[in-house]
């Protein structure tokens, strides 16, 4: 046994959840390269003015500073987040693919979204809206460091999945399951407060990553194909030996140049800069339009209508009213009134793919 093994003193020890003789503590640091930590820094240091500016496309005055890169696991985390936290899942679909993740405290995304949607954030619930409102400002977040990451690497494939904020407590957060890099941002959104930002890669996504900006290859993005044909080209290749059949069978000389086919990505994602221009329409007014319900007359019963008259709609007793935006169909909701005006609550958002439809 090596002088570096644990006596069965300490094994005890470890298992009761006591400290090891001697008084170390139990924990076990987390490992992560310093050069790749260091690499990590440099970048992030150097790219967070445009991240800051990027989120000042939205918010006023808000800026980010920083960050702080260390190597860290799910226990040490879990510890420095508070009870409630509001998760922007964002992992990486090609170019580095695997895990990626910005982390607030949940009065962060609160305060956040209470900026964007002009409300005061004593007033803003952590419903479907303030979430999308989150991963928006998580996609500008992404876009931004994705052209930074491309600039720096000359790797044009780099994408995201869309973001997705999801508010939960902070034992139940997705974080990567070995050690990983984190950055520690200094998040003020130009109200005096200084609240922080998480933003935590997969340990793979991180060296890959770190690779790639002192120069190395970083992985590719998998093929959907990749793996049946890596099977096939083995099968065909050892029917290579078989030998040729006298009917004319497939042979050693008949298969040649088999090579992966590569499909196309049938489900897009955004590109770096598309993420960003979002930023340039926010402030854009559009026509909403709430709508009881529809009929059809004809032109003499119009011409007839007059005080009294009572026209019937499509519409039931009790269901939901239609809510477009530029004439659009986009939600529907229920009619409720405000104090002595009538107001609408939001039921349901139109799938994308109705409202293709719709605009069809």
């Amino acid at each position: 046994m090596s002088d570096s093994a644990l006596s069965q003193a300490e094994i005890d020890a470890l298992l009761s959840g006591g400290d090891a003789p001697g008084g170390a503590a139990a924990a076990v640091a987390p490992r992560g390269s310093e050069e790749d930590r260091a690499t990590l820094q440099n970048f992030l240091s150097a790219t967070v003015n445009a991240l800051s500016s990027t989120l000042a496309g939205s918010i006023d005055n808000a800026t980010l500073k920083g960050p702080e890169v260390s190597f860290t696991n799910q226990d040490v985390l879990q510890e420095q987040l508070p009870d409630m936290v509001t998760v922007v899942k964002a992992d990486f679909s090609s170019g580095f693919p695997g895990e990626h993740m910005f982390i607030l405290p949940e009065d962060a995304a609160k305060a956040i979204a209470g900026f964007m949607l002009k409300t005061e954030e004593a007033e803003v619930k952590m419903d479907d809206m303030t979430l999308s409102v989150i991963g928006e400002a998580g996609s500008q977040l992404v876009g931004s460091l994705i052209t930074g990451l491309t600039n720096k690497t000359g790797n044009k494939s780099i994408a995201s999945i869309s973001p997705e904020a999801v508010n939960m407590p902070r034992a139940t957060a997705p974080l990567p399951g070995t050690d990983f890099p984190v950055a520690c941002y200094q998040l003020d959104l130009g109200d005096g407060k200084t609240r922080q930002l998480w933003e935590v890669f997969g340990s793979s996504v991180g060296a890959g990553i770190a690779r790639a900006l002192k120069g190395g290859s970083a992985p590719a993005a998998p093929s959907r194909g990749g793996a049946a044909m890596g099977s096939m080209n083995s099968m065909m290749g050892g029917m290579q030996g078989m030998g040729s059949t006298p009917g004319g069978g497939m042979g050693a000389g008949n298969v040649q140049n088999v090579q992966s086919v590569q499909f196309p990505n049938l489900m897009p994602h955004p590109t770096a800069q598309e993420h960003g221009n979002i930023g340039l329409i926010m402030d854009v007014y559009m026509e909403m339009t709430v709508e009881l319900g529809r009929t059809k007359k004809l032109i003499k019963e119009i011409l007839g209508m007059g005080e009294g008259t009572i026209i019937e709609l499509d519409k039931l007793a009790g269901e939901p009213v239609d809510i477009l935006v530029n004439h659009k169909l986009i939600a529907k909701g229920e009619v409720v009134v405000i104090d002595e005006n009538f107001g609408v609550r939001v039921t349901e958002i139109v799938s994308p793919m109705e409202r293709a439809h719709e605009m069809n």
